[in-house]
Parts: C-alpha cells; sequence; structure tokens
C-alpha cells in the first residue's frame, strides 16, 4: 500500500511517543510499509465497525475478548476492516499477547505490535498525526514546484511536450497524453530512460488486450477536463507507468496539476493534432538520428497508426522557409496537410518538428517503380498544405520537399537522414515540385564543409572577382555564369533565357572570362565554377 495522505505503520514506530513504549513486531513485520492515515484508541469490543481503514489502533486490550474465539474474532474483523496496525500496550490485561491474536494477525497479514511500557495514548495521537499533516503538506509543496515548473515552462513560449518532460523528469517514468478512447497522442521520457516511451506504450499500454484489460498495475490516470458540454467531460488523459520505479502519491498530485494547465493548453483549436503531429515527428527524428533500432521501428510505427505492408518506405521531408518556421501556425499545418495527404492512397506517416521548421514523412510504397508518381502526389499535397497554411505566400521562399531513397526499415533510418540534411542543403536552389535526395549529393556534401574556412576560401577565389564587379557595376555577371553552366555551355539555349541576343551574351562571357582569368571551355574549369557556384549558398561573404 502506498503512502498517500499518511505514512508508513515503520515511521510511526519511530516516532519519541511509540518507541518510548519499545514496541515489539510480533505478527507482520513485512507490511510495516503500509499507511497510516489516522490514529484511534478504544477498548470496545465492536471497534472494528467504528474504523474506516488505514486506522492505526490503540489499544490495552479491554475489548480484545477472554476466549480464544472472541480473539480470533476480534483480529480478523480488523484485518477485514483494512487498518494499518494494531498495537496493545501490555499491562493489567496482557502480560504478554496471547498467541492466538499473534498466529491470527499473521495469517490475515495484519501488523500487531505490543508495547512494553506505558505510553500516553493522546500524546502517541498527537505525534502521529501531527507527522500525517506534516507529510501531506511536504507531498503538496513537491506537487506544487511541477506546477510552478509547468507554468513557467508555458510562459516561455513551452507547450505541451514541455509539461510533459518536467512531469516525467519528477516521476522518473514515461508519461503519455492519450484522448479519451485510448489512442497516443504524445510520449515523454527521461533522457536516461532504460526504452524507448513507444515501446513502453505498446507493450504496456497500446496492445488491444492491454487496453481491454484495464491500466497496468502501478499506473496512474488522471482525466484531462474539458473535452466537450457538460462538468464530467474529458478532454484527454494522463497516463503515468511505474516501468523505472513506483509511482507515488506525490506523482499523483502533480500530475493532477499538470493535469490542469493541459486542460488551459488544449482548449485552443486543434491543440490535439499538433501533439499528435510533435509526436510523430519526434518518432520520425529518433529514428533519423539512430535513437530507435531498425528491429524495434515497425512496432513503435503501428503505435502511430503506421502500417506500411510489405513495400518498402519512402521517407520525404518537407522544410519550411527560415523566416516562416518559427511563427508558422502548427496545429493548422498538421491539420491541413494530413487531409491533404489522405488523398494520396497509401499509408503515410507525417509528424512536425517546429524547432527546425521540417515536417519528416515516411510513405508506404507497393513497390518501387511507384516511387516517382507517389512523391509527386506527396509533394503536392505537402505543398498544398504549406499554402492552405499561411506557410507559402506569393513573393516569398517556397518550402523545399526533398524525397529520399525507398527501402525496407533496415535502411529507412538511414533514408530519412539523409533526406532531412539534404532538405536544409537544397534551401535557395531554384524552385521544383520536389528534389531527389540522390542528386543533390554535391550540395549536400558543400552543405556539410559549409564552416570550413577552406571553403570559402575556394569560392573567394574561384568567382570572387565576379562577385566585386557584381557589387559595384551592372549588368550583373553571376546570373549568367549561372544560366551558361545550367545549360552546359550551350549558348543559344543561354541567350533565349537570358532574353539576350547572341552577340551580348558573347561579350558578357568574354568580360567573364577576363574577369576570372579562365577559358570558359575547359572542362576543368567549368567544374571548378559550378561547384563554386553551388557552395556559395553555404558560405558567408568575405
Amino acid at each position: 500500500m502506498d503512502n498517500q495522505g499518511g505514512i508508513t505503520v515503520q515511521r510511526a514506530l519511530e516516532l519519541p511517543g511509540l518507541r518510548a513504549g519499545l514496541p515489539e513486531v510480533v505478527a507482520g513485520a513485512d507490511r510495516l510499509q503500509r499507511t497510516v492515515r489516522w490514529v484511534h484508541a478504544g477498548e470496545v469490543p465492536n471497534i472494528a465497525s467504528l474504523l474506516k481503514g488505514g486506522e492505526l489502533l490503540l489499544t490495552t486490550g479491554l475489548g480484545l475478548g477472554a476466549r480464544p474465539a472472541e480473539q480470533r474474532a476480534f483480529v480478523r474483523q480488523l484485518a477485514d476492516r483494512g487498518i494499518a496496525a494494531l498495537v496493545v500496550e501490555l499491562g493489567p490485561r496482557f502480560s504478554r499477547l496471547p498467541a492466538t491474536l499473534v498466529d491470527t494477525a499473521r495469517a490475515a497479514g495484519l501488523p500487531l505490535v505490543q508495547l512494553h511500557r506505558e505510553v500516553p495514548f493522546v500524546s502517541v495521537t498527537e505525534e502521529v498525526h501531527t507527522e500525517i499533516v506534516n507529510h501531506h503538506y511536504a507531498l503538496l509543496r513537491r506537487a506544487e514546484e511541477v506546477h510552478r515548473q509547468c507554468t513557467q515552462a508555458l510562459l516561455g513560449g513551452g507547450g505541451v511536450p514541455q509539461v510533459l518532460r518536467i512531469l516525467s523528469d519528477f516521476t522518473g517514468n514515461p508519461v503519455f497524453l492519450e484522448t479519451p478512447d485510448g489512442q497516443l497522442l504524445y510520449a515523454a521520457d527521461t533522457e536516461s530512460a532504460p526504452a524507448d516511451p513507444l515501446q513502453v506504450w505498446e507493450g504496456l499500454r497500446g496492445g488491444r488486450a492491454a487496453r481491454e484489460s484495464g491500466p497496468p498495475t502501478g499506473a496512474v490516470l488522471v482525466d484531462v477536463p474539458g473535452g466537450g458540454p457538460g462538468a464530467g467531460s474529458v478532454r484527454a488523459r494522463l497516463v503515468l507507468l511505474a516501468v523505472a520505479g513506483p509511482l507515488s502519491p506525490v506523482h499523483r498530485m502533480a500530475a493532477e496539476r499538470a493535469a490542469a494547465i493541459l486542460a488551459v493548453v488544449l482548449m485552443q483549436a486543434r491543440q490535439e493534432e499538433e501533439l499528435a503531429a510533435r509526436g510523430r515527428g519526434d518518432f520520425l527524428t529518433d529514428l533519423a538520428e539512430g535513437r530507435i533500432s531498425p528491429e524495434d521501428a515497425p512496432a513503435q510505427a503501428r503505435v502511430l497508426g503506421f502500417k506500411p505492408g510489405d513495400g518498402p518506405v519512402l521517407p520525404v521531408v518537407m522544410r519550411l522557409a527560415p523566416e516562416q518556421a518559427p511563427s508558422g501556425n502548427w496545429a493548422l499545418l498538421a491539420r491541413v496537410v494530413g487531409e491533404e495527404l489522405s488523398s494520396v492512397g497509401v499509408p503515410v506517416l507525417v509528424g512536425v518538428r517546429p524547432v527546425e521548421g521540417r515536417v519528416p514523412v515516411l510513405v508506404a510504397l507497393r513497390a518501387e517503380p511507384e516511387r516517382a508518381a507517389t512523391a509527386d502526389k506527396v509533394a503536392a499535397a505537402l505543398r498544398a498544405g504549406a499554402e492552405r497554411a499561411g506557410l507559402d505566400r506569393p513573393g516569398g521562399h517556397p518550402p523545399v520537399v526533398v524525397v529520399g531513397v525507398a527501402g525496407a526499415w533496415a535502411a529507412t533510418a538511414a533514408g530519412l537522414r539523409h533526406a532531412v540534411e539534404t532538405a536544409t542543403a537544397a534551401e535557395g536552389l531554384t524552385d521544383r515540385p520536389w528534389y531527389d535526395a540522390r542528386r543533390l549529393d554535391i550540395d549536400l556534401l558543400l552543405w556539410r564543409l559549409r564552416d570550413h574556412p577552406d571553403l570559402a576560401a575556394f569560392v573567394e577565389r574561384a568567382i570572387g572577382p565576379l562577385r566585386a564587379h557584381d557589387a559595384a557595376s551592372r549588368p550583373a555577371l553571376l546570373p549568367t555564369l549561372e544560366t551558361y553552366l545550367a545549360h552546359a555551355g550551350r549558348k543559344a539555349e543561354t541567350a533565349r533565357e537570358l532574353h539576350l541576343n547572341r552577340q551580348t551574351l558573347y561579350n558578357r562571357l568574354a568580360r567573364i572570362g577576363d574577369l576570372l582569368g579562365t577559358d570558359l571551355d575547359d572542362p576543368e574549369a567549368v567544374l571548378s565554377l559550378s561547384l563554386a557556384l553551388r557552395a556559395r549558398r553555404h558560405t558567408p561573404r568575405p
């Protein structure tokens, strides 16, 4: 039994009042962690009917009866009532407790204590009651500290995930937020947790049999109010599972205070949708960064509703422009992207990562040849969702969609990680409906070298004179060089795209060659210039 609202029998025996009576535990020594909710003193035979359970009963034995049958009935009634312990003061009634009492208490699992010295029961009662009140106050203070931390997190711009992580750190166990019908919204755990929280959920809470059989042993469930009209409406439910250690009364108190905070946060429109999308985004990020093994990934994905079948899994990442991501309406984005993707016709797992400004996605393919056609649909759905959420405004930087390499679950983590990095490296490229991650490996390599001083020095050596010219003179020549190289040196196509006549283009190309001191027909020079033009997106101006 936990010690909610009280202290243990062991603690009561250690207090000066009872310790002065030289207490001897003669039965139920293994039950001394029971809760003492209150102290009662009495000498009547039917005292069990006056008790509610959880009491520490003090007596001199006058009401125990003289016959063994009466003594057995007395002890059994107290055990059935659920008292914490029976304390008998030796004296005129008993010089030592009868074997009948001791044997019956042992059989009933009731702690039985005899006091070898007389003690004032009123002093014991006052002392234990004071200890219970102080203990309860200490629990309240610890729970209020969690409430304060959660409130500060929200005032500092945090959200539901931060509240759940604070609660998880406090309990030392995983914490889940689920819908009233038992669907997982978000999972949080401590950084030192031995297992991923989604694994815990699948094993202890996620299966159908587990849900139908009720909460796991030792779990704490707290309703988050506000799901609809009526005083008893429930919007969500907090679930604390005793995995790393037992849950105590203070953990329930902290969960109740956290639930009150969550009720306010979830009153905002569609917060549950954003929260579920963040949970999926956390899973996809953990998968990409190697914190989830390929063996565990399919089961955890099923918990989140993704069942791809036997075909390959296709990773896709949409990255929002940096100026849009911090202020993005992520609740609306999560909803409309989900609506748009529902028309793709294949299983899709979509998450959001507001901090990084990206939307990671896993798509189930029936076969590899479907990759391009499915990528077209998914990219169109993602960009349509961004536009509906107001994150793809005319004149602004459009979102970047990168499609990774399709493969089995064993390759999904690497493919997703590749797509995530490539989406960042693709920022600033000419807008396309989507980019194939396999065709941007040079850009990804240059992005990974972005902080290396040699890369900036290379860019400056290769195209520095053109940068200086364009900063001081017109027409700018860098766009001419970019277009020329993009068309593989075909002058007629370059002139048409730039709306120039042939001679004007020839003059500009000659000027570029003079400024750079190079021959634009030299393949080595062309390769160097192409790399420098790609790398300049990732390097600061000198």
